[in-house]
């Protein structure tokens, strides 16, 4: 599913050159659990960001679905996004000025989808993340843990093949993030490809392959138990 070959990631300045990213060569499989971990600015966010075709290699191939994504248009990569991707960030980015429901349906308007198949697809969701009480409410109205439901809501009702989680459970605290990491392992058994970054080693251990860099390079890649 994803094919990373000789993947580097740096920035020029007038008299040097700054690695973020070196010589990653890396293949994830559909279904799997992958976390990516590592010391602060190890370059998991940057790889993260690469999987997810938010940044761009220096230099590298990246075929994403076979696709060469390194040679994608913007066009292209943004119907990737719709149609393939699904984010959840540490911050939860939802947007303050809509609803709950609304948030969870915004990734079905760009997609082109009915009004009523929306209204099914994010009663689906409402339901499953037992929110149903809470569609009208506003994020600030809800709790950091409530918060990032939605957006995990918002990333899956879409149907994606593929979710990146940056730090999901970064602001939450440890029950809150066990209920997170508790939902992504189940969402990974339903045949989502899931890839997170964390800090949290109690946590990596949901997954099923845990991968650490170090400086920009893949330090270990493991299959955990």
């Amino acid at each position: 599913m994803i094919s990373l070959k000789n993947i580097y990631k740096y920035y020029d300045s007038k008299f040097q050159r700054t690695f973020v990213l070196k010589d990653i060569d890396l293949e994830i499989s559909e279904g799997e659990f992958v976390t990516i971990m590592g010391p602060s600015g190890a370059g998991k966010s940057t790889l993260l960001n690469i999987i997810g075709m938010l940044d761009e290699p220096s230099e590298g191939e990246y075929y994403f679905l076979d696709q060469p994504a390194h040679k994608l248009n913007e066009k292209k990569k943004v119907e990737f996004h719709r149609n393939f991707v699904g984010f959840i960030f540490q911050a939860f980015h939802l947007i303050d000025e809509m609803t709950v429901y609304e948030n969870i349906e915004t990734p079905l308007i760009y997609k082109g989808v009915k009004s009523k198949e929306r209204q099914g697809l994010v009663a689906d969701m409402l339901d499953r993340f037992n929110m149903v009480a809470k569609k009208d409410l506003f994020p600030a109205q809800l709790s950091g843990g409530q918060q990032q439901l939605v957006g995990i809501a918002r990333a899956i009702v879409g149907k994606p093949k593929l979710l990146l989680a940056d730090e999901p459970t970064g602001n939450l605290h440890s029950d809150q993030g066990k209920q997170i990491m508790e939902l992504l392992s189940q969402l990974n058994s339903e045949g989502i490809t899931i890839i997170q970054v964390t800090h949290n080693e109690e946590f990596a251990k949901y997954s099923r392959r845990i991968i650490r860099l170090t400086d920009g390079l893949i330090s270990s890649d493991n299959i955990s138990n």
